[in-house]
């Protein structure tokens, strides 16, 4: 169900492991100047794709690319003079762990973050180049957390936890504030669900400031964890996802405690829309984002019947996703969106018939990108040669005609 405000909970709120109103607006007066205020866009390109009106939080343009910078930097920020002098040390294979390295450089404190051997390099030097100390430790993300609570146990060290701690919940509610106030017209709200710091902090402020509003969050089909708590249902994640910024199996008790209480409902997407979201803001509101960082765009395109017709606010909260990554993501929604065909042929071995081909795709309008002439070993019969081609067209309604223009050569054309 949706949310159900905060009427009625001022007994629940009042447990120490929860976070209110005025918690959020401490932590944002807290890290005012350190962490950009981040724009709150109208983006009418996706709000068409998803029969809504669409507001994005773009904190894909922190200096870390990343919303964990709010978290990190109010939790530092509320370190005692002795911890300060000690240190902190954090776990994380992703963007916590360069929002901590960053905030604990520019605050003056030693911080080390423990990292899983398979971090690709790029975040281990991004993580380094904020002044971090990192330590390569574990094969699983639990290993990595076992040995960083190890190591604050034995150095003294005050352990940064990414979502279970109040001060970073608190310091992720930033968010919602901001959203609220740059887009005050919004009835529903949409966050990404980690280990759920971030649904937290923003749910308690954007329901304080405004019990009508509706909160959702959003998590990846393979990493239903959240949603699977709440249901009272066993924890049952795995595989791979492109948003594994969120693809968490133990999430936060306190952030899960708020969440429950507020009657959060916890939508669950389909790795296919998070490509897609992807891919869509990418091309409809030019902005790069990380598999995680699109989960709420995903939502919106995913559910479209429980968000027709609201005005919908949902972050951009990271833009950290690997090139190739991102340039995959691309090709493979425009095979979907039949923008690219791979097409197939057994044709005769003689001269010419390539050349045949390639002028009728032009003249329909199609554009040969990549071609693969298989002669010897492919075709059934050494009077014939097997063809692929990938062709760039405009929509599926020009490649169908493409195809028919072939057909009604005399070609036959298999799609891939």
């Amino acid at each position: 169900m949706p949310s159900r405000g905060l009427s009625g909970l001022a007994g629940e709120l009042s447990s120490p492991a929860l976070i209110t109103l005025a918690n959020v607006r401490e932590a944002a007066a807290r890290i005012q100047g350190a962490v950009l205020r981040t724009p709150t866009v109208p983006a009418p390109v996706i709000g068409r794709a998803a029969g809504c009106e669409v507001w994005l939080k773009l904190d894909n343009l922190q200096a870390t690319g990343a919303f964990k910078e709010r978290g990190a930097a109010n939790r530092l920020a509320l370190l005692t003079a002795r911890e300060k002098a000690t240190g902190v040390i954090a776990m994380s294979a992703g963007n916590h762990a360069q929002a901590v390295a960053r905030h604990a450089s520019r605050l003056g404190i030693r911080a080390t973050i423990v990292m899983p051997r398979f971090t690709p390099a790029t975040k281990v030097v991004r993580t380094e180049s904020w002044g971090a100390t990192v330590v390569l430790h574990g094969e699983t993300l639990a290993e990595a957390a076992a040995h960083a609570h190890a190591l604050a146990l034995r150095e003294g060290l005050t352990f940064i936890h990414p979502y279970d701690d109040r001060g970073v919940i608190a310091g992720q509610g930033t968010m919602a504030i901001e959203m609220i106030e740059d887009a005050p017209g919004l009835d529903t709200l949409v966050f990404p669900v980690g280990g759920g710091g971030l649904l937290a902090g923003c749910a308690a402020a954007a329901l304080e400031m405004n019990p009508s509003l509706t909160v959702y969050g959003v998590e990846v089909e393979g990493y239903p964890a959240m949603a699977q708590r709440l249901a009272g249902q066993p924890i049952a994640v795995g595989g791979p996802t492109v948003a594994e910024g969120i693809a968490v199996r133990d999430v936060g008790e306190a952030p899960y405690a708020l969440i429950k209480r507020l009657g959060i409902e916890v939508l669950v997407v389909p790795e296919r829309a998070v490509e897609q979201g992807i891919a869509l803001l990418a091309e409809g509101a030019k902005v790069v984002a990380e598999g995680a960082g699109a989960a709420g765009v995903a939502a919106l395109l995913a559910h479209p019947a429980r968000l027709a017709g609201r005005r919908v606010g949902t972050p951009v909260c990271g833009g950290n996703i690997d090139a190739r990554a991102l340039s995959n993501v691309l090709l493979r929604q425009l095979l979907r969106d039949g923008r690219i065909m791979r097409l197939h042929f057994d044709i005769p071995d003689r001269p010419g018939v390539l050349a045949d081909i390639s002028r009728r795709i032009s003249e329909a309008g199609g554009n040969v990108i990549e071609v693969k002439h298989q002669q010897l070993f492919g075709a059934p019969t050494v009077q014939s040669t097997e063809l692929e081609l990938m062709i760039e067209v405009r929509d599926a309604v020009q490649g169908n005609a493409i195809v028919a223009a072939l057909e009604a050569a005399n070609y036959t054309v298999r799609r891939a």
